[in-house]
C-alpha cells in the first residue's frame, strides 16, 4: 500500500498577510454595497506601523478608506505599536485612481478583465470536499481565533500560524503525523503553559482523536517564544497567501490572488466557478478527485481553453463530463457573476481560513448534475 505524507498550513486572521487580504476585501464590499457594478483592484501593504493601500476603484459608491482599515485592524485585536501595529496611530497613505480605460473596455463589453489561468479542485476526503490537511490546518487556526477572542485563551495574540502533516495510505488520509502551531502570546506566559493549553483547548478540540495518536509529534511555538508579531515582526500584502486560500498545495494555482478584486477578475471568479463545477462533479459521484483548468483571454469573453483531470477516479469519461460543463453552464464572467450572484457584498466572508469549503458560500452549494 502506497504510504506518504503530505502537508498544508494555514494562518489566523491577525497574520500580516491576512491583515491585508481583510482590508482590501472591506474595501471591496464596502464599494459593492452601494455600487453593484464597482470595479475594484485593491492592494494593502503593512510594514511596522505604516498601511499603504493602493490600486483601482471604478465606483458612484462613497467610501471612507481610512476608516475601514482602522476599523479591521480593531476587529481583528491588533493592539499597539509596540507588539504587533497601533489601529489608533498608525500611518496610512492611500493611492487609488480609476481603472485603465484599456481594460475597461474590454470588460465593459462583458470580456474578461485580464488573461489567465484558474483551477478549481475537490476531493472526498472530507465532508466539505476539501483536501484533509488544509482542512485541518485551517479548523486550527480559526479555533486559535476562536480561544483568543471568546475568553479561553485570552493570552493569546492575533498573528498565528498552523501547519499539518497528514500520512496517507493508499491515497486516504490515514493519521496525523505531525501538527505544527506558533501564536503570538503575552510576554509573562510560559511556553509550558502554552503548549499544554494549545494542545488541550485548541488540537483535542478540533482533530478527532482516530487520526492522533502516540506517536503524532507536536511542535508548540519551537523557538520559545512569540510576542511581537503582525505587521512589526513581518511585512503584510495582499495575494500572498495564495496557497492558504485555496487548497493547501495540493491541486495547482494559476498564481492569481483573490482578495480586493471584484468578479470581473477572473482570477477570482473563474476560481470560484471551477470549484463549484469540481465540488459538484465528486458530490454527483462523477468521481471521487476532480481538478479543473479553465483559461481566459483579457477581453475575450469565452474561455479559451477547458481541463479536466479525474485521477483515474471517474466513472464516466472525462470527455463526458466536460461536455456536460459546456453545455450546462456560461463560463463567461457575466455568466459567471449571475450564476453565483458575485455582485454582492460577500467577501469578507471568503478572506480568511480558506476561499473554499465554507457551506455558505454560493459556490459551495451542492446541485443536481
Amino acid at each position: 500500500m502506497k504510504r506518504y505524507l503530505f502537508t498544508s498550513e494555514s494562518v489566523t486572521e491577525g497574520h500580516p498577510d491576512k491583515l491585508c487580504d481583510l482590508i482590501s476585501d472591506a474595501i471591496l464590499d464596502e464599494c459593492l454595497k452601494q455600487d453593484k457594478n464597482a470595479r475594484v483592484a485593491i492592494e494593502t501593504f503593512a510594514s511596522n506601523n505604516k498601511i499603504n493601500i493602493a490600486g483601482q476603484l471604478t465606483t458612484n459608491a462613497i467610501i471612507d478608506v481610512e476608516a475601514i482599515a482602522r476599523e479591521i485592524m480593531k476587529d481583528i485585536g491588533y493592539k499597539n505599536e509596540f507588539i504587533d501595529i497601533n489601529p489608533e496611530n498608525c500611518e496610512i497613505r492611500i493611492n487609488i485612481t480609476r481603472q485603465s480605460p484599456d481594460i475597461a473596455q474590454g470588460v465593459d463589453i462583458g470580456g474578461a478583465g485580464d488573461q489567465g489561468i484558474m483551477f478549481g479542485y475537490a476531493c472526498d476526503e472530507t465532508d466539505e470536499y476539501m483536501p484533509f490537511a488544509i482542512s485541518m490546518a485551517h479548523k486550527l487556526s480559526k479555533k486559535l481565533t476562536e480561544v483568543r477572542k471568546n475568553g479561553i485563551l485570552p493570552y493569546l495574540g492575533s498573528d498565528g500560524k498552523t501547519q499539518v502533516t497528514v500520512e496517507y495510505r493508499g491515497d486516504e488520509p490515514y493519521k496525523i503525523d505531525t501538527i505544527l502551531i506558533s501564536n503570538q502570546h503575552a510576554p509573562e506566559i510560559e511556553i509550558n503553559a502554552i503548549r499544554d493549553d494549545i494542545i488541550q483547548k485548541v488540537i483535542k478540540e478540533v482533530i478527532s482523536k482516530k487520526y492522533l495518536d502516540k506517536s503524532t509529534k507536536y511542535y508548540i511555538n519551537p523557538t520559545g517564544k512569540f510576542i511581537i508579531g503582525g505587521p512589526l515582526s513581518d511585512t503584510g500584502l495582499t495575494g500572498r497567501k495564495i496557497i492558504v486560500d485555496t487548497y493547501g498545495g495540493y491541486a495547482h494555482h494559476g498564481g492569481g490572488a483573490f482578495s480586493g478584486k471584484d468578479a470581473t477578475k477572473v482570477d477570482r471568479s473563474a476560481a470560484y466557478m471551477m470549484r463549484f463545477i469540481a465540488k459538484n462533479i465528486v458530490a454527483n459521484g462523477y468521481a471521487k478527485k476532480c481538478e479543473i483548468q479553465v483559461s481566459y483571454g483579457i477581453g475575450i469573453a469565452e474561455p479559451i481553453s477547458i481541463y479536466i483531470n479525474t485521477f483515474g477516479t471517474n466513472t464516466v469519461s472525462e470527455e463526458e463530463i466536460i461536455d456536460k460543463i459546456k453545455s450546462r453552464f456560461d463560463l463567461t464572467p457575466k455568466g459567471i457573476i449571475d450564476y453565483l450572484g458575485l455582485r454582492e457584498p460577500i467577501y469578507t466572508k471568503t478572506t480568511n481560513y480558506g476561499h473554499f469549503g465554507k457551506s455558505k458560500l454560493p459556490w459551495e452549494k451542492i446541485i443536481k448534475l
